[in-house]
């Protein structure tokens, strides 16, 4: 079974999101929303498949990455992730939330070896 197959997100906790929004639009040129930036890319070579990446800054207060204490947390595209939660179950990693589907996908947080909140995003293409 396929498992992850790129990244979904790069999230990160800083001081102000739109003042960093800005920045990174003004100095780096990232093509920027209200969610941040989204990169737009090819999960097959044959360049038929698209994919994106999210880029979004969170408040510095934000409570969405915990229980992790990390101010960052990182989203993974994956393949059928009902089956892959219950695999994930069945080797000991702690799940932290109920499966929730979107139009955009389906999502659920899980905690790696050290704690670190991840989240897993099958996209609905």
């Amino acid at each position: 079974m396929k498992k992850v197959t790129g990244i979904g997100g790069v999230f990160f906790k800083c001081k102000d999101p739109k003042k960093m929004t800005e920045w990174y639009q003004q100095h780096l040129g990232l093509s920027t929303n209200p969610y941040g930036a989204t990169f737009e890319w090819y999960e097959d070579a044959a360049g038929e498949k698209p994919a994106q990446t999210q880029w979004t800054p969170f408040p510095e207060t934000s409570t969405y990455f915990e229980p992790s204490s990390k101010d960052f947390m990182i989203n993974y595209r994956v393949e059928n992730l009902e089956a892959l939660v219950a695999m994930l179950r069945e080797e000991g990693v702690t799940i932290l939330d109920a499966i929730e589907t979107y139009d955009y996908g389906k999502f659920v947080h899980i905690l790696d070896a050290e704690g670190n909140k991840v989240q897993l995003w099958e996209p609905i293409d």
